[in-house]
């Protein structure tokens, strides 16, 4: 798999996930120095010590080397093994921190992964686990990655700053992916969402779904948020509410956006009346950007194209984000690919912004690690 031994070398704190994922994949070590080195409290973070202690579990025969201050991680990547494994993530970020880079790297294991993670499923840093569930499954059976054992289950809701959560997700291995041609996101059919209240009163969550109904029904009258009201034991150890939205479209192309309460003890409260309407307001906006894929799947998309079968894979997406601009960058320095780039300006077929459609030809990345039986 690695045909170029040699590692990379990179400076800074920023996208770690994104080099330690595709150094996985790549088999190409890599070296990070001077991380956070100029700050009072330098080297790695917990929630990063405990990403890289997860791909410890995930892969075998990985070298993970940190020197004493925690500021220089020198990684070379195993094989990918999976396996049923479990992990305590850390409560400083949301479980879906972790399972972007899983759903990433769970497609090329040895064996299929079955992994129950522990710590905060919905936060306002990073995707929720509801979002995820909506947006990157889908994502991934466009590939060809499908099959009974895939799935992704909240067992536990956790808010910040408690946690508390807990989710299920397995995923089954795959030896090549199919190429995609993802150019026509179709029209909007239908919005879904989830309303979600834990230790706080259940009345939270239906005064969440009427604000952000009373937005989306000016436009569209297919509208079903479901109300989670999760007791005792299965509400984590915080309060908090929020709401997840997803619209399809008749092509199946699904965009989000969601909104979470702020954390106990943290900022002024928030009304659930304001968080529906700003969520409502938000997805309207991820519509207008557009694109086949929503803005938080952008990166995974290009990665699953890059590692296509030796063909053309096509995606039409809305405006890139910067951490898809850096991803871009990364794939270049670790798979030598390189994207066609071509903006389409909205026109009379395109509505909303600009669109960007991105043409790859995949490297054939063949699963080494999964042995024919």
């Amino acid at each position: 798999m690695a045909t170029q031994a040699h590692s990379l070398s990179y400076a800074g704190c920023n996208f770690l996930r994104q080099r330690l994922v595709l150094s996985t994949l790549s088999g190409r070590p890599v070296k990070i120095r001077r991380i956070r080195a100029r700050d009072d409290n330098p080297g790695l973070r917990d929630f990063e010590a405990s990403f890289i202690r997860l791909l410890d579990k995930i892969t075998n025969g990985s070298r993970i080397e940190i020197n004493q201050t925690g500021t220089t991680l020198y990684y070379q990547p195993g094989l990918l093994y999976g396996g049923s494994v479990e992990h305590d993530c850390s409560v400083l970020r949301g479980i879906g921190y972790y399972l972007e880079a899983l759903l990433c790297l769970a497609p090329f294991m040895k064996h299929p992964l079955k992994i129950v993670l522990r710590g905060v499923t919905n936060d306002q840093v990073d995707p929720s686990v509801d979002v995820l569930k909506a947006t990157a499954l889908p994502l991934l059976k466009q590939f060809g990655i499908d099959g009974e054992s895939f799935e992704l289950k909240i067992l536990r809701r956790g808010m910040p700053p408690g946690g508390g959560g807990e989710v299920l997700f397995s995923c089954p291995v795959r030896k090549v992916l199919k190429p995609v041609q993802l150019t026509d996101p179709g029209k909007i059919k239908r919005i879904r969402g989830m309303a979600y209240s834990v230790r706080v009163s259940p009345q939270m969550a239906n005064r969440i779904v009427d604000s952000a109904r009373g937005i989306l029904n000016k436009f569209i009258p297919d509208i079903y948020i479901y109300t989670d009201h999760m007791k005792g034991v299965n509400s984590g150890k915080s309060p908090g509410f929020g709401l997840s939205l997803v619209a399809e479209t008749t092509n199946g192309t699904f965009l989000s956006a969601e909104l979470a309460s702020n954390p106990q003890g943290q900022g002024a409260a928030v009304l659930p009346e304001d968080l529906g309407r700003n969520c409502a307001k938000l997805l309207l906006e991820e519509i207008y950007r557009g694109g086949c894929v929503d803005s938080t799947s952008q990166s995974l998309v290009l990665l699953l194209m890059t590692l296509g079968q030796q063909d053309v894979s096509k995606v039409l997406l809305g405006p890139l984000s910067p951490y898809t601009i850096e991803f871009l960058r990364h794939l270049k320095s670790f798979f030598q690919v390189m994207f066609k780039v071509e903006t389409k300006p909205c026109g009379e077929e395109l509505k909303g912004g600009d669109k960007v459609l991105m043409t790859c030809v995949g490297i054939g990345f063949s699963n080494l690690s999964k042995t024919l039986k």
